[in-house]
């Protein structure tokens, strides 16, 4: 299946709503929306997504994390059909600020459940929640679907058979503590599994490694990957494994040799600018088979 048939495909008179987070995946979202003649909708969450970015020249609403139970309405009086929720959400919203509604009242046990749970479980929640009043949410991916991590290397370096080893070890790593919704990620060094990604996300998970790095824990001459991929049941739609120049440079200065996706279940941002950067500092990017398939890269 080609790329062109994984696009979503718009209907007359649709229009796509897209809850912005940080990063730069909402961006990639719009711009690609907007070249196919579709004007987005853009909801900014306050404190994530930035005002100031291209994101701010589209139709948009600022909304406090707090205020998600006029998230619905928000969408639905822009005259929007499908909604993606697209980039980071660091904070949770304090709920003594929280103004619930009447339909947010009928929800809120299934909100604190999935607080409670996990982020791929409060996700679903949150999608649930949406779709039940009547906004269809679609994956990034369905918009942006060249934005989808290939299998095979990506960059001019390759990994080593020693790699390969430690790939393995962190794909499987990550795979298992996404079976418990706890991360992504995972790093492995010397074939051993020395770092696994929790709420810090993965910025703070290689910053982790980098500290363990400059205070002698780990050896300088075996360098390692990281390896990131989707939990076993992951809400597609939303919070897909991505990697970008910024993780990069994070790993770099971790001293990996490289980093591994999921090829098909992971998202590439800024893709030229971050095979760019790896090239550049001599960093191998590869996508992987999921967990427990025979990788014969």
């Amino acid at each position: 299946m080609t790329r062109d048939e994984d696009q979503l495909h718009l209907a007359p008179g649709s229009r796509v709503g897209i809850v912005a987070g940080g990063g730069n995946l909402p961006i990639e979202v719009a711009h690609s929306l907007s070249a196919r003649g579709h004007r987005p909708f853009v909801l900014l969450v306050e404190g994530e997504a930035d005002p100031n970015s291209p994101l701010g020249g589209f139709d948009h609403l600022v909304l406090p994390i707090e205020s998600f139970g006029s998230l619905v309405a928000s969408l639905k009086k822009n005259g929007v059909t499908h909604a993606v929720l697209a980039g980071e959400i660091k904070r949770r919203p304090r709920w003594s600020a929280v103004r619930p509604n009447a339909g947010l009242l009928a929800m809120l046990p299934a909100f604190l459940a999935g607080l409670a749970s996990g982020d791929d479980s409060l996700l679903k929640t949150v999608i649930r929640y949406i779709e039940r009043r009547g906004v269809k949410v679609v994956g990034a991916h369905e918009i942006v679907p060249e934005l989808l991590a290939m299998r095979g290397v990506m960059t001019d370096a390759a990994p080593t058979d020693s790699d390969r080893k430690d790939l393995n070890a962190a794909l499987v790593a990550a795979h298992a503590i996404g079976a418990l919704d706890i991360g992504q990620g995972a790093v492995a060094i010397g074939g051993r599994v020395i770092a696994l990604e929790g709420i810090e996300g993965t910025d703070g998970l290689l910053e982790r490694v980098k500290d363990l790095r400059d205070h002698g824990r780990l050896a300088a001459r075996r360098r390692g990957v990281l390896v990131k991929c989707a939990k076993p049941d992951q809400e597609e739609r939303a919070d897909l494994p991505s990697i970008g120049p910024q993780t990069v440079d994070g790993a770099y200065a971790a001293g990996l040799a490289g980093i591994g996706v999921e090829a098909g279940r992971s998202l590439v941002l800024e893709g030229p600018a971050m095979i760019a950067r790896a090239n550049t500092l001599g960093l191998f990017i590869v996508g992987l088979p999921s967990a427990g398939a025979s990788d014969g890269q």
